[in-house]
């Protein structure tokens, strides 16, 4: 995708016989307030879970009305092998950070996860504002990024649930430095589900890294160089595009 993506709740919704639809609220206005899209140009609309399709602009209206016509709805299938992150909790704003490259790489799934050694915890009414943030900047990365089908942000995972979405994976790995194997010689599945762990500053505690284990995952060692938890999946998810032929 190269034009413009912007992100509707329903299509159809609100077009005219002749396929005239107007983009309004936040979207219409980052369109011709931002962007200043005028007449001619194209763009693309999404629903953020596959559904698109392209679109003219005709016209504005205002500060905060693009008008369009759009095109032909089409869907963008999954994407094989599914690749899900699970991203230990950072410091400050490195977890939007952390959302934002992953975004942009190709991720499918990002799991929150509130390991032992997170100096970061979401509780409450805080961890719910953080997990909007995530959700929130997967989009915004999404559009920038010009996917049609976003990431999904799951709710923050406990260990026992991490423990239990590895056992179901095609393919579970965890960075750690005890790997004895790099990942970039892992032997990948050609379809199904891979999912990766990344732990915190303070690392995968042992005890977490034996839940893992005996749920199926091994340790893997990413490169020489040490990363910071918020670079560190992108990274890894990068190289896992790349070698499972996603990048092709």
């Amino acid at each position: 995708m190269t034009a413009p993506v912007f992100v509707v709740d329903h299509f159809g919704a609100g077009a005219d016989a002749e396929g005239r639809y107007v983009l309004s609220g936040p979207e219409g206005r980052h369109a011709v307030s931002v962007r200043r899209l005028r007449p001619g140009e194209g763009v693309v609309l999404t629903d953020g879970a596959g559904r698109w399709a392209e679109a003219e602009v005709l016209d504005t209206e205002g500060k905060d009305r693009l008008v369009l016509r759009v095109g032909q709805v089409a869907e963008e299938p999954a994407e094989s092998p599914r690749i899900t992150v699970v991203q230990a909790l950072p410091k400050g704003d490195r977890g939007e950070l952390a959302v934002e490259t992953m975004t942009e790489v190709g991720v499918d799934a990002i799991v929150p996860w509130s390991a032992g050694r997170c100096i970061t915890q979401w509780k409450g009414e805080r961890g719910l504002k953080a997990l909007g943030k995530w959700r929130a900047t997967a989009r915004e990365a999404g559009k920038q990024s010009r996917r049609v089908r976003f990431p999904d942000v799951a709710d923050a995972a406990t260990t026992k649930q991490v423990a239990a979405l590895l056992a179901d994976a095609d393919f579970a790995a965890v960075l750690h430095e005890t790997g004895d194997e790099p990942l970039a010689t892992a032997d990948l599945p050609a379809a199904g589900h891979i999912v990766l762990v990344v732990g915190p500053e303070g690392g995968v505690s042992p005890d977490e890294l034996a839940l893992f284990t005996d749920a199926g995952a091994r340790a893997y060692r990413l490169g020489r160089s040490v990363l910071r938890t918020s670079t560190a999946g992108t990274a890894a998810a990068a190289l896992l595009l790349g070698r499972s032929g996603r990048w092709s």
